[in-house]
């Protein structure tokens, strides 16, 4: 158009490609961005995960990839106290990335109440801060925000269900050998996770 500014080629959408495994209560779904791992998220149903990764993301192309089963799985097996190495494309604001960050340090088969993360962070008194923080968390079980409970013992809420919460916890629980608490970072035995990841998964992911 003369005198007007030359029009640059439209971006292309982002591609995220995701894949689905299944777990003791429902169905994991992993979805990864070129830059990492985007969403961990948790369902009764494959197909309702979907449908809210298309919410969440309408401008980007979403594809189906199997190669990604190894991601879910690792993910998978962090509730069995064995640490991942995915790259991650964590998103959230400051207050939020220091709250997923000090959850990644509460070890599995441990939990921590609302309120002593807030002081662990230097925010006394910011439990509900810190609440909304645990529920906007995009990685399930990759940021354990299921070991954050109420400080009168209650399981308190849970973005994927309490039901699931619960759970989530009591396998957590059959990890650690009875009488013996488990220093933080220390993995079960290779046999006993292998063990409890095939008693807890009804299918391949």
């Amino acid at each position: 158009m003369p005198g007007g500014r030359p029009r640059g080629r439209p971006s292309r959408p982002e591609v995220l490609r995701y894949a689905t495994c299944r777990l003791p209560e429902g169905v994991l779904l992993v979805a990864v961005s070129p830059r990492g791992l985007r969403y961990a998220w948790l369902a009764d149903r494959p197909g309702k995960l979907a449908r809210l990764l298309r919410k969440a993301e309408p401008a980007a192309k979403l594809r189906r990839d199997p190669k990604l089963r190894r991601w879910a799985e690792a993910v998978r097996d962090s509730l069995f106290g064995r640490p991942h190495r995915l790259p991650m494309d964590l998103r959230g604001t400051p207050f939020q990335r220091r709250v997923w960050s000090a959850l990644r340090r509460v070890p599995s088969g441990q939990t921590v109440t609302y309120a002593q993360l807030a002081l662990r962070l230097g925010f006394p008194g910011a439990a509900r801060a810190v609440a909304r923080a645990c529920a906007a968390n995009p990685l399930a079980l990759v940021v354990p925000c299921h070991r954050v409970i109420r400080s009168d013992g209650q399981l308190g809420g849970y973005r994927w269900g309490v039901r699931r919460k619960r759970v989530l916890l009591e396998l957590e629980a059959r990890v650690r050998r009875p009488g013996r608490p488990r220093k933080a970072g220390q993995s079960p035995s290779r046999a006993r996770r292998a063990n409890l990841v095939a008693n807890s998964s009804s299918s391949a992911c």
